[in-house]
């Protein structure tokens, strides 16, 4: 897509600093980083986000993701990692081309600037979580 950033670092028109590139994925750090050493795994071909993405690209970017999380630990010395992907504005997705957001974690908090925005251990109402899941269920035809 000609209006996509991301689309542009593919085609080398956006300079980004690249982790990793194979035939079908593009990694490269988050100039906006959450932690040292946040980078971005997205798709070559566009997808929007988790909802348009194929079955194809999906997994070859979470294998890609996982491959690099395995470095993240091993080589950049992080005791964790998350993989974040947003969907949609309201899921706070910014650029509109699938990508998995792989981010280093350290049990130092000087050097690991992120919070979970819920909170841990506070238990959801059973009877509304019965009714999403009844719903679901249905959609799904499990």
């Amino acid at each position: 897509m000609s209006d996509c950033i991301f689309c542009g670092i593919i085609a080398g028109d956006i300079p980004s600093t690249k982790v990793s590139e194979t035939e079908t994925t593009y990694a490269f750090m988050d100039i906006n980083p959450a932690n040292d050493g946040h980078l971005l795994v997205i798709p070559k071909q566009h997808s929007t986000d988790l909802l348009d993405i194929g079955a194809d690209d999906l997994t070859a970017v979470t294998l890609e993701a996982q491959r690099i999380a395995l470095a993240v630990v091993d080589d950049l010395g992080a005791d964790g990692v998350n993989l974040l992907n947003c969907c949609k504005a309201p899921a706070w997705q910014t650029v509109f081309h699938f990508h998995l957001h792989v981010i280093p974690r350290y049990a130092d908090r000087t050097k690991d600037r992120l919070s979970l925005p819920w909170q841990p251990g506070v238990a959801g109402d059973q009877d509304v979580m019965s009714g999403y899941a009844e719903k679901l269920s249905a959609a799904l035809h499990c």
